[in-house]
């Protein structure tokens, strides 16, 4: 199942919404801001088709 999630850009501090699969329990992944186009690594946290935690890394 995948659940919209907003997130919050660490660079700017823009918010928008990004896709998770919340049927994969641990997962890491890398994603552009959609206004500074600077990446970032979301970690997620899943269980039973809900988003337990959510972080975002900025390098």
């Amino acid at each position: 199942m995948e659940e919209f999630t907003t997130l919050q850009c660490p660079f700017c501090g823009q918010s928008f919404e990004t896709m998770v699969d919340t049927t994969v329990a641990s997962q890491r992944f890398t994603t552009d801001c959609e206004v500074c186009c600077r990446p970032f690594e979301v970690i997620a946290e899943c269980e039973d088709g809900e988003i337990l935690s959510l972080d975002v890394v900025g390098n």
